[in-house]
C-alpha cells in the first residue's frame, strides 16, 4: 500500500460522495451517539463563521430537532460565540446563526482569559510568541466550551475533517480536543457540496479559510500557512495523482503531526521512530 492509500484509508475519504446520504450519515451518528449515551442532553459547538463550524452546526441542530421530535426529550443545540475581543469577520458569524437557527447562542469573549494567562506567564519570564498565544486562543476556545458542556450535560463538538486532519491543522487540545467529530471523513470540497444542498449562503463556504489566531498575520489564510492549497489537499484525498512537490508537502505535514492524531504517547508506541 502506498503512502498516499494509507492515508486515504486512515481519513476515510471516497473519491465520489452523494451529499445528501453523507448528511443523513452524519446526522443519524450524532443522534444514535446521543441515544445511546443518555447522559447527555446537548451538543455544544464553537461558531466560528466559516465553512466547517457552519456545516457542523446545521448537522448538530438537524440532529437535535429530530431527536425532540422521536423522542419528546429536552435535548438542545448550543452554539458558542468564541470573539478575541472584536471578530473582524463578526458577520458572517451572525449570518451563520441565521442559517442554523441554533437553539441557543451563547458568547464568550476570550480577550480577559488569553490576556490574563499571557500576563501571568510574562510574570515568570515567559514571553509569548505571536503564534503560541494563538494555540493560547484555541485552547481557551475548548476550555470555555467544555464549561459550558459540563453545566448542560453537554457533548463537544469538533469541526475536524479529512484535509484538516491530514495536515494536523488544528490546535492540540484546543480545537483539536473534543468529545465527537460528524464530518470526519469529508474532505473541503465535499463539506462545500453538503452546505450548497443544505441551501447555505455561499459566502460562508466560499471565503478564505483562516484559523485567524495570530495578532501579527490576522486572517492570515490556511492554505498560505500550509504551503498548499485544499483543491490539491482534496485531489490528493480522493485518489488522484499530484505532482511529486505537492504530495511531498501533504506527506511531511501528515508525517510530522502524526502525534496531533493520537492519544498521549507511551512506551508501546513507535510511530515516531
Amino acid at each position: 500500500m502506498s503512502l498516499q492509500q494509507e492515508i486515504i484509508s486512515a481519513m476515510g475519504v471516497k473519491p465520489v460522495i452523494d451529499p445528501a446520504h453523507e448528511i443523513r450519515v452524519s446526522v443519524d451518528f450524532l443522534k444514535n451517539y446521543l441515544k445511546a449515551n443518555p447522559f447527555a442532553k446537548s451538543l455544544v459547538l464553537g461558531l466560528s463563521g466559516g465553512q466547517d463550524s457552519t456545516l457542523t452546526g446545521k448537522l448538530c441542530q438537524t440532529a437535535i430537532t429530530e431527536l425532540r421530535q422521536e423522542t419528546g426529550r429536552e435535548y438542545q443545540f448550543i452554539a458558542v460565540r468564541l470573539p478575541y475581543g472584536v471578530q473582524a469577520d463578526e458577520q458572517d458569524c451572525q449570518d451563520a446563526i441565521n442559517f442554523i437557527q441554533p437553539d441557543r447562542v451563547l458568547t464568550v469573549n476570550i480577550k480577559p482569559a488569553v490576556d490574563a494567562s499571557e500576563a501571568t506567564l510574562q510574570a515568570i519570564g515567559i514571553e509569548l510568541s505571536d503564534f503560541v498565544k494563538g494555540n493560547e486562543k484555541a485552547r481557551e476556545r475548548m476550555k470555555a466550551q467544555y464549561s459550558i458542556a459540563g453545566m448542560n450535560a453537554g457533548l463537544v463538538v469538533g469541526t475536524d475533517h479529512a484535509a484538516e486532519a491530514v495536515t494536523g491543522f488544528f490546535t492540540k487540545y484546543g480545537d483539536g480536543g473534543t468529545d465527537i467529530n460528524p464530518i470526519f471523513r469529508l474532505n473541503k470540497r465535499q463539506g462545500k457540496a453538503l452546505l450548497k444542498l443544505l441551501g447555505c449562503p455561499s459566502h460562508l463556504y466560499t471565503k478564505a479559510p483562516t484559523a485567524d489566531l495570530e495578532d501579527d498575520r490576522p486572517a492570515l489564510p490556511d492554505e498560505a500557512a500550509l504551503g498548499i492549497t485544499y483543491e490539491k489537499i482534496d485531489d490528493y484525498l480522493e485518489g488522484k495523482q499530484l505532482e511529486t512537490i505537492e504530495a511531498a508537502i501533504i506527506e511531511s505535514w501528515y508525517r510530522k503531526t502524526e502525534h496531533k492524531r493520537r492519544p498521549p504517547i507511551t512506551v508501546f508506541d513507535d510511530f515516531w521512530r
